[in-house]
């Protein structure tokens, strides 16, 4: 697109429409991007027969066993993946994460559990993205077309041309609506005007997956310990990942110094002998202004950057697409005036800002510590342990305010 400051009014191309693309079929959705957020909303819109095109700029999707940093599906995510007819089979795959403990040089400082539907469940985002994948490929109005590098939008009015590359070759999709599903670095967020505003919340991780060894298969363990935090989650096939705030992210991280940094930490073992290559991240948080401009809206990664500590991206992400779908549905049912993404824009921003308040505050509770502020950290995690702020704490931590 052009002139984005335009196009965020919503006030772009807004005179005589033109006239239809001749080349091709109109689709009414165009998703650009197949990762979990995208294939969920694309599962969505297939369950009322809509034609949707998802255009994927990776030739082939990664496999199952590829790394993948989200990991956890909380409950408002596990409903979007029932609605779509896979979360039986997530549950099957899936580690329950029954309870979390927070704990300081040795002591524990509070304990919650996640009853019934409270309960977090732990599966790679990849073998998600796998699911939904098969899921779609029984969907006869919706085609993935991978390869296809998108670089322009055009809004003409009655509908929306995503430009891009396929194969070396310029092509052109039609569609009713737009959706950029294209993860932190979207190629469609610049192309609408929106903004990437830094918002707070930073950090440094390195992450590892290895070896349960700690006796507790279902649990969250939480070392807020003085030199940094470090989380563990259990994962499927009695594997537990660890992830530990550093101050610069390593030039060559290793499962050595990875061992070496948590059992100095909190003295728990870490075998190294069973570990898969650690990764470096940043965490950082980010927020589009607007989330739409005319007939394109963004969602999930490509609309919001939020700490992936925990999944909670990609449960948002989902969220995103929840709402999305239903405004598409109602959009395309009852050709909706230009303006139709006005309520999902200001909804979804004040979801994503929630997000990202707790996801500051997490981080800042894991920073490191000492002293005055080492004791005051300490005693604020007693006290939203206690029994009549628990259910407060585990309602935020499992995300159900989404």
């Amino acid at each position: 697109m052009t002139d984005g400051s335009a196009r965020a009014r919503g006030d772009v191309d807004a005179g005589a429409p033109a006239a239809p693309d001749p080349d091709g079929p109109i689709h009414d959705v165009a998703v650009v991007g197949a990762g979990a957020v995208g294939l969920l909303l694309a599962c969505l819109l297939a369950r009322r027969g809509l034609d949707v095109v998802v255009l994927e700029r990776r030739e082939v999707a990664p496999p199952t066993t590829a790394s993948s940093r989200a990991i956890g599906i909380h409950p408002p995510g596990l409903r979007a993946l029932d609605a779509v007819g896979v979360g039986e089979e997530v549950r099957r795959r899936a580690v329950p994460i029954r309870d979390g403990r927070v704990t300081c040089e040795g002591r524990v400082l509070g304990a919650m559990r996640f009853p019934g539907s409270g309960i977090v469940r732990s599966l790679p985002q990849r073998e998600v993205e796998a699911l939904l994948e098969d899921r779609l490929a029984a969907a006869p109005s919706v085609r993935i077309r991978r390869g296809v590098e998108a670089t322009s939008v055009r809004d003409r009015g009655t509908h929306v041309v995503v430009g891009g590359i396929e194969a070396g070759v310029p092509v052109e999709v039609a569609a009713r609506y737009a959706v950029g599903a294209d993860g932190v670095r979207s190629a469609i967020r610049p192309l609408i005007g929106a903004d990437w505003s830094r918002r707070r919340g930073r950090g440094t991780y390195v992450m590892c997956d290895t070896r349960d060894d700690t006796g507790a298969p279902e649990s969250a363990l939480l070392h807020f310990e003085p030199a940094g935090v470090v989380e563990s989650f259990p994962m499927p096939g009695g594997r537990r990942r660890w992830v530990a705030w550093v101050r610069r992210s390593p030039a060559e991280p290793d499962a050595s110094a990875m061992a070496t940094i948590v059992s100095s930490r909190t003295g728990a073992g870490f075998p190294t002998d069973a570990a898969g290559a650690p990764t470096a991240f940043e965490a950082a948080q980010h927020l589009a202004v607007p989330l739409a401009a005319g007939r394109v809206a963004l969602v999930g990664d490509a609309a919001h950057e939020i700490s992936p500590i925990g999944g909670q991206g990609m449960n948002l992400g989902w969220s995103d697409a929840v709402h999305l779908d239903r405004d598409l549905a109602g959009a395309l049912a009852a050709a909706a005036p230009i303006d139709v993404f006005a309520a999902y824009d200001r909804s979804r921003r004040a979801a994503a800002t929630r997000a990202m308040r707790q996801a500051a505050f997490n981080m800042r509770m894991g920073a490191p510590a000492s002293g005055f502020r080492l004791r005051a950290r300490n005693g604020a995690v007693r006290v939203l342990a206690l029994p009549g702020l628990r259910g407060v704490l585990a309602r935020a931590f499992t995300m159900r305010w989404l």
